[in-house]
């Protein structure tokens, strides 16, 4: 038995759509894509300059087209992400400003070289099933920026990959590479290797770039993962149910620009909303709210039957400290009890602005115990205990049990060195290191054990004239060096 988390009644799930659709038919969505309102008024919606009135039965429609799951696969061909149901994946935050250097605890630019320890880090890490392009490359060029970013992931990688676009332009060129990858568009259609982020703007806004990157994801069929950002008592109403109506609104419309270009394309429900701290004028990940806003939402794209993501996991703390540890474990336990499919944010600080390496190998553990919670409780015996106490005489001598030697690891989750579960004497012993340092040792060790996955050389050969060619168009004459 999956343990699971619910916030809202079915009463309060439909008035959630009710009102959600109320709000897309008046003061209905601004659509700043001419592309996606002609296509919305070629199906029945009424647009009046750049707002689109959007019905709730051209809405129900598309919604009804949406699949209720899919697969993304590994370079390996294995499905290796499930989108649906209540399966329950993590990826690491992304898009990422600034990296936590753990030597001076200073947040310096990001670099290339930076995403790639990510990347390598991940893919050590097997609670974490598909990598995301964690950080921005601060020494590429802008226009470039984003297909350079899944480049090092393909390169280093062979999990599946959370990523999104900057410009409509760089769109079709990463579905180009991931193309490449694939063996074509419709081998890559088949077989998704990558799920695209694509962000409305708060409140009730599809802009240009939005509107066309639905409708391009959804012509190439590789699947579109809106990522609603409202904020409460700021872009969005305060209450957490009235922040919960307006994702409703923007991802049902949403849905509906995707699906009218291509029915049956693949769309996830996703949303990084945040509710707005009055006192600081900052957008807390870490608050217990801000999880619940999360929870909720994914409650209502599970009624309507479409797969889930949110982004929890992360922090506000500046350094790895028990405020990052306390967010961090507690947001993400609760995104996994409520069933969201794919979970971002591990390794984030700041307000998602900073990534430390070192929180993702702390953040991986807490996942652990999440996944551990997710497996519930299982009769593993014949009888729940009995037949273990026959001839105990009273005697705590389980540990000679074989069934002891044999349940011991299936019944416990055993740690990584980062926790310490040794006595105060071992620790002492050990050097009396706190959480971040033995998770500084711990990420040395991961990349000791790293081997960069083979990719074809014909395949390689192609990604890099890819980015090479686009590089040069954006004014670079070479590309960062690469661990």
């Amino acid at each position: 038995m999956q343990p699971k988390l619910e916030l809202l009644t079915s009463d309060m799930i439909k008035a959630v759509l009710s009102e959600a659709f109320e709000l897309m038919r008046q003061p209905g969505i601004k659509v700043q894509s001419a592309e996606a309102r002609t296509l919305l008024a070629d199906h029945g919606a009424r647009v009046e300059g750049d707002i689109a009135h959007i019905l709730e039965d051209l809405a129900r429609k598309a919604l009804a087209s949406a699949p209720h799951e899919f697969d993304v696969y590994g370079s390996d061909g294995r499905a290796s992400v499930h989108y649906g149901g209540d399966a329950v994946a993590f990826d690491p935050g992304s898009s990422g400003v600034h990296i936590l250097d753990p030597d001076t605890l200073e947040h310096k630019s990001s670099m290339a070289a930076d995403l790639a320890r990510i990347v390598m880090v991940t893919e050590e890490l097997p609670q974490l099933a598909a990598q995301s392009t964690a950080v921005v490359c601060n020494d590429v060029a802008k226009d470039v920026g984003d297909l350079y970013r899944l480049f090092i992931v393909l390169t280093y990688s062979a999990k599946p990959v959370i990523t999104g676009a900057f410009s409509t332009k760089t769109t079709q060129v990463m579905i180009d590479m991931l193309a490449a990858l694939s063996g074509g568009r419709e081998a890559l259609a088949q077989r998704p290797r990558a799920v695209f982020d694509v962000c409305p703007s708060p409140p009730l806004i599809w802009s240009e770039f939005g509107s066309q990157s639905l409708m391009d994801l959804a012509r190439a069929r590789v699947p579109a993962e809106m990522v609603s950002m409202p904020l409460a008592g700021a872009t969005a109403p305060v209450t957490l149910l009235g922040s919960v109506v307006q994702h409703a609104a923007e991802s049902i419309s949403g849905v509906t620009i995707h699906q009218l270009a291509n029915p049956g394309a693949p769309i996830v429900w996703g949303g990084a909303p945040a509710i707005f701290d009055m006192r600081q004028g900052t957008t807390p990940m870490g608050a217990v709210e801000t999880a619940m806003i999360d929870v909720a939402y994914a409650q209502v794209g599970k009624s309507l039957g479409l797969p889930t993501h949110c982004y929890l996991g992360a922090s506000d703390a500046k350094i790895v400290d028990a405020q990052a540890g306390l967010e961090s474990g507690v947001t993400a336990m609760l995104g996994a009890l409520g069933g969201v499919n794919m979970i971002s944010g591990a390794g984030m600080l700041d307000f998602l602005a900073c990534f430390s390496v070192e929180k993702l190998v702390i953040d991986a553990e807490a996942i652990a115990m999440a996944q551990r919670l997710l497996a519930g409780v299982e009769q593993r015996t014949a009888t729940l205990a009995t037949e273990m106490f026959v001839g105990m005489n009273y005697r705590g001598d389980f540990l000679k049990q074989k069934v002891t030697r044999q349940l011991f690891g299936k019944e416990q989750h055993l740690p990584s060195p980062v926790i310490d579960r040794g006595s105060i004497r071992t620790w002492q012993q050990g050097g009396g290191l706190d959480t971040f340092a033995r998770a500084k040792a711990h990420v040395k060790d991961l990349l000791a054990t790293y081997q960069r996955p083979a990719l074809p050389s014909e395949v390689e050969r192609e990604l890099r004239r890819i980015v090479e060619r686009e590089a040069k168009k954006a004014g670079m004459d070479k590309l960062p060096a690469l661990p």
